[in-house]
């Protein structure tokens, strides 16, 4: 970023290095265990699960047909776009975002919506692929329809789970992960991130990451772009709002932070609505979730009897139960009456919980699609009784582009040896150990494996003809064989690991690709910071990936940068 700028996509910024290949491998997600089966069937098998949602975003018709019932729906357009305004105003966008925010004053303006919990550091990468995603359909839909579209960024601002969002983790200069925890501000763990004002600590934590982080022609630029981000006295979502703008902005990408208490009036009636009929959400739910579990799925939210779809923002962020006498919120009792009445007079003390965030989200913005992540699919599979009871239009699905991002390095590896990116998610020797004995001279391979039959065929005969000398010997012959066996396999054992002396490179080369494929173990989409990334390519990463990210569903991409 320029220091006089919230922009991360500055002409200042380095360019991005030379690619050295541009290889897109697709994998079929229905390989990958930490992807849910469901990404397959809404990808592969669309009648299986389809009357869950409202269109299979495959068909051109659905895309049609969305648009149609987002524009007849009223909402308070005017009134968003001037929201919006303000928050650009306040985060200094980028003049693409705010004419972007501007088109939403108009009734005839469609949006493709994601979101994401507001984490330190703008979160893993696979933040920014929901991000790139929203805009390169946004793009697409307006190609293909003829139609103002616009992508826009719901901040998850008021979400009060501190762990899930205080750490960030890049790879050294030895391809080790590396992770920066922020030290929770005074109210963590209660109060909405919102509401987390970041001290002097924040300080050293970008210390630490710039010490993890491998120098590049890119590390001073990445390092001044998270300090003029994430600074004293910035509040977490804010942050993580400016940072999420300065990367996309320039592409008209709209952020919102939806804490924001001048949007609250606006869905007063949606808050009214859920506390005048108690549990009917709750309800809805849980039987999308039971029709769910009988096709093969696991639910997303289970969500009890007495659940209400709202928190009360009473200092804390607390949960509302229904009660016998009212509503319970933390160890007070309301009654019914006196609950609606703040609602429809003070909406800032309430919060959507996640079965009706999205309805509020879709009251607000004309979403067309909302581009979810492959957990958020399930938990959306479970609203659509939801959307019908509170009358507004649920939108289309698209699942977020999945990727993992590799160097040229990497990329050679994997295709000389013919490994699929899995294998390397174990984090013991064992895929390692298969690829050096796939490596060993053919003659030693042979010779141990002459041995190993000899010795069985050899031992095997005189187990059978013992018991004519005498009975009691073929206990013992069995045992010899046994130990015999046993001590081939240690003499294998020996040869694999003066293989893996002789082959320190392939073990180098095993070991840094599975850090970059697998950090910690994990999907590297789920684990590697966005800065990570950046460090090693430069701010000219997003035009490269809004370029070349395909968006086929039911596909896991692997890229070389």
């Amino acid at each position: 970023m320029r220091p006089d700028s919230t922009s991360t996509t500055s002409p200042e910024s380095p360019a991005l290095a030379t690619p050295t290949g541009d290889a897109r491998v697709p994998i079929d997600v229905r390989r990958f265990g930490w992807i849910r089966r469901l990404a397959g069937d809404y990808a592969f098998d669309f009648p299986k699960v389809g009357d869950l949602y409202a269109g299979n975003p495959a068909s051109p018709e659905a895309w049609a047909e969305a648009i149609k019932r987002t524009i007849a729906y009223r909402r308070p357009t005017r009134e968003m776009a001037a929201i919006l305004a303000a928050q650009q105003e306040r985060r200094e966008a980028p003049k693409e975002a705010r004419a972007a925010a501007a088109k939403m004053a108009s009734a005839a303006t469609v949006a493709v919506v994601t979101g994401q919990q507001a984490t330190v550091f703008g979160g893993p990468l696979f933040t920014l692929l929901k991000a790139l995603t929203a805009v390169q359909l946004a793009r697409r839909v307006a190609r293909d329809h003829q139609v103002d579209v616009v992508p826009v960024f719901w901040v998850h601002a008021e979400d009060h789970d501190w762990q899930e969002v205080a750490s960030c983790t890049v790879l050294d200069e030895a391809f080790q992960p590396a992770t920066a925890t922020v030290p929770p501000p005074p109210g963590a763990g209660e109060l909405p991130v919102s509401e987390l004002k970041l001290d002097r600590s924040i300080e050293q934590t970008i210390d630490s990451i710039a010490e993890g982080l491998a120098s590049s022609d890119f590390t001073e630029w990445t390092v001044s772009a998270l300090r003029q981000t994430y600074k004293p006295g910035m509040n977490v979502s804010e942050a993580f709002a400016r940072w999420i703008e300065g990367l996309l902005g320039p592409h008209g990408l709209i952020v919102f932070e939806s804490a924001d208490p001048a949007a609250k009036p606006l869905v007063a009636d949606l808050f009214v609505r859920e506390l005048s009929e108690p549990g009917r959400t709750a309800a809805l739910a849980a039987a999308a979730g039971a029709e769910l579990s009988t096709r093969g799925h696991q639910p997303q939210v289970e969500p009890q009897p007495d659940a209400s779809a709202l928190f009360h923002m009473n200092g804390a962020r607390t949960a509302i139960r229904r009660g016998t006498d009212g509503f319970v919120i933390g160890d007070s009792t309301v009654s019914a009456d006196a609950l609606i009445a703040e609602a429809r007079s003070f909406p800032t003390h309430f919060s959507p919980n996640v079965l009706l965030r999205s309805i509020v989200q879709d009251s607000l913005f004309p979403t067309i699609c909302y581009v979810p992540g492959p957990s958020e699919l399930a938990y959306l599979g479970q609203l659509r009784g939801v959307y019908d009871h509170f009358g507004v239009p649920m939108p289309l699905l698209h699942p977020r582009a999945t990727a993992t991002l590799i160097d040229s390095a990497a990329a050679r590896f994997l295709k000389r040896y013919g490994l699929p990116i899995e294998s390397l998610q174990p984090q013991d020797e064992a895929a390692l150990n298969h690829l050096l004995e796939t490596q060993l001279p053919a003659s030693i391979e042979h010779a141990l494996k002459d041995v190993q039959e000899q010795v069985h065929g050899t031992m095997q005969h005189l187990i059978e003809v013992m018991p004519a000398l005498d009975p009691t010997l073929s206990g013992a012959a069995k045992t010899t064989l046994g130990k015999m066996e046993h001590d081939l396999r240690g003499l294998h054992t020996k040869v694999i690991h003066a293989a893996k002396k002789r082959d320190d490179i392939l073990r180098r080369q095993f070991t840094r690709a599975q850090a970059q494929v697998f950090p910690l173990g994990h999907p590297q989409e789920r684990t590697l910071s966005v800065a990570f990334f950046l460090n090693r390519y430069g701010s000219a990463l997003i035009d490269r990936l809004l370029d070349e990210l395909p968006l086929d569903l039911g596909y896991h991409w692997v890229i070389t940068i």
